[in-house]
């Protein structure tokens, strides 16, 4: 990457994160952005094509720790059942998410409404479906049957989106550790 390329982009990292700390993904424009870092929309637009790619890049080292953590959760607990695995995944992934956020509301955010659900996905989304559907799968041959761990794996994902999650955890008032009990009461045997 070029010099000025490679500066044009550190200033979007800088700018973007400073105006989403003090006014909420949401309520920041890419135009704004563009006008704070004091680059042209096409530059940003260059770099990245909407605030979900943004937002994606900010919290790229913490997506990459993310998985490390569950790797290792994983790893150093191969003899528990399916279940306590994936509960113990979703655990890591509530902190997680309690930790960022403002950011992981970026990251599914969508510019064009009309947008279906396979265009809304991130890699991110598409590893947390891979994981959890190996361990649904998981639980369909040791637990109960499971007939469709895909499509459970959608509706578990779904969620776990930024709106679903803040609509239990601000209007209906549940902690993030009642919303782990009872995502697991909804999708795991009893354990």
């Amino acid at each position: 990457m070029r010099r000025d390329a490679a500066e044009n982009h550190q200033r979007i990292l800088d700018v973007a994160s400073q105006l989403f700390e003090q006014h909420g993904v949401e309520k920041v424009s890419m135009n704004q952005i563009a006008i704070e870092a004091q680059i042209g929309p096409g530059t940003l637009y260059r770099h990245y094509r909407n605030k979900s790619e943004l937002c994606l890049e900010l919290i790229r080292d913490n997506v990459v720790l993310l998985f490390e953590n569950i790797e290792v959760y994983l790893e150093h607990h191969e003899n528990d059942s399916p279940g306590q695995k994936l509960k113990g995944v979703l655990s890591i992934f509530i902190r997680f998410r309690e930790t960022k956020l403002h950011l992981l509301s970026g990251v599914e955010e969508t510019t064009t409404p009309k947008r279906t659900p396979a265009e809304r996905q991130n890699p991110m989304y598409d590893q947390l479906h891979e994981i959890f559907t190996s361990l649904f799968d998981k639980l369909d041959t040791v637990e109960q049957p499971c007939p469709n761990s895909v499509f459970k794996s959608d509706m578990l994902l779904t969620a776990l989106r930024s709106d679903t999650y803040l609509f239990q955890k601000n209007i209906r008032g549940l902690s993030p550790e009642a919303i782990l009990e009872q995502l697991c009461l909804t999708f795991l045997p009893q354990m």
